[in-house]
């Protein structure tokens, strides 16, 4: 378990703060106040993907596992 949060939480770092920096510099572009309204929208993407990730996660690993399963029998 500490190891599925950890991975949560890093992961939850990278892919939030590219996003968040992504969508920020698209819809607001490289204004004065760029950084502060991309460290805020990156603290608020991160608190709602944290939960997810571990939350969706685990569901996704069996749908993978189920589907690999499927195909290693049909061979």
């Amino acid at each position: 378990m500490k190891q599925r949060i950890v991975f949560a939480m890093i992961m939850g770092v990278i892919t939030t703060g590219i996003i968040s920096f992504t969508l920020v510099s698209i819809n607001v572009g490289f204004v004065d106040e760029f950084v502060k309204i991309w460290l805020k929208s990156w603290v608020m993407a991160y608190m709602v993907v944290i939960p997810c990730i571990l939350i969706i996660a685990p569901r996704v690993q069996l749908l993978v596992d189920q589907f690999f399963e499927s195909k290693q029998s049909d061979n």
